[in-house]
């Protein structure tokens, strides 16, 4: 489903200076000549701070600007998208941040002409978002490792260490004590009882063979996918990436791959950290997992669009 017209403007544009990625304070010159000699009259605005962020998304979000343009990574997406889900306006995409899945997965160009060029373009087509306990995903929510891992990131960078080696450290501390959870999902009417590393759910399906690992080909089928395995030990959880480098892992004993529209997990725990496209917060259990179909709004490139996209 998707219309294509002149793009209205003026538009609002959020750029997160402190996202990954190139310095974001350059990047407010080029763009505004770029939508200029596009004939778009663009509003940009800089959020030195996730606060001042969603401050801006939501003030967007109640303005006169029918398409609010987010600039930076898939957590910056993320807010400026929870704030548009099911209203009349439009997200854009400009992919500034380091790993830029959400606009990958969407086929947007990752360099920042081909990336207003598309904005320009207008092609609008509607995409699915999961929900767990009310907050939004665009691409994925986890439990286990990756959110301990992001934790224990933050704290290193908290105190002066830089980003990748403070993600060395935290893998090799996390690797090193490898936590299990006891979880139990409530799965279209079953109830499934695991003591495992890691529970990952996805915005419809994620590639899981060859080298499309965390791809997906759609985001519009409606459904959440859920991957998660049984008392995996860390050299099988090893063994699992690998093998699913060079072919197929859905018939591996140990690896449990599910689709959805809604289930819960329980835990004992009275609150556990949860990570929303990379971002981590605490919340308490049950937690309850659901698609919203065709909830947001979302400029792609039309079929046959010339730019090709490429790494900033």
């Amino acid at each position: 489903m998707y219309r294509a017209s002149k793009t209205p403007t003026p538009i609002e544009v959020i750029i997160n200076a402190s996202s990954g990625g190139p310095g974001k304070e350059e990047v407010s010159n080029p763009l505004t000549s770029l939508f200029n000699q596009g004939g778009v009259d663009a509003h940009i605005s800089l959020a030195r701070s996730g606060e001042q962020l969603v401050e801006l998304a939501e003030r967007g979000a109640k303005g006169d600007a029918r398409t609010i343009v987010a600039g930076g990574g898939d957590g910056t997406i993320n807010a400026v998208a929870s704030t548009l889900i099911d209203t009349d306006k439009t997200l854009g995409v400009l992919p500034l941040g380091t790993l830029n899945h959400f606009a990958k997965d969407l086929k947007i160009p990752l360099d920042l002409q081909g990336a207003v060029d598309n904005i320009i373009a207008n092609h609008v087509v509607t995409v699915d978002v999961g929900e767990v306990n009310g907050h939004i995903f665009i691409n994925n929510s986890s439990l286990g490792l990756y959110p301990r891992l992001v934790h224990e990131r933050e704290e290193k960078q908290r105190l002066g260490h830089g980003k990748w080696p403070a993600f060395v450290w935290a893998a090799f501390s996390v690797m090193r004590r490898y936590p299990f959870l006891d979880v139990r999902l409530s799965v279209d009417g079953k109830e499934i009882s695991s003591r495992t590393p890691f529970v990952f759910v996805g915005n419809n399906e994620y590639e899981m063979e060859n080298f499309n690992i965390g791809r997906r080909a759609r985001l519009d089928r409606g459904e959440l996918s859920l991957y998660f395995s049984h008392r995996m030990r860390r050299l099988g959880l090893v063994g699992l990436a690998l093998r699913a480098l060079v072919r197929r892992v859905e018939n591996a004993q140990e690896f449990v791959r599910m689709r959805a529209t809604e289930f819960s997990i329980e835990t004992k725990r009275s609150s556990i950290r949860v990570a929303t496209d990379g971002e981590v917060m605490m919340m308490k259990p049950p937690l309850r997992y659901r698609v919203r179909p065709r909830a947001l709004k979302v400029i792609v490139p039309a079929p046959g669009f010339a730019q090709e996209g490429k790494e900033p």
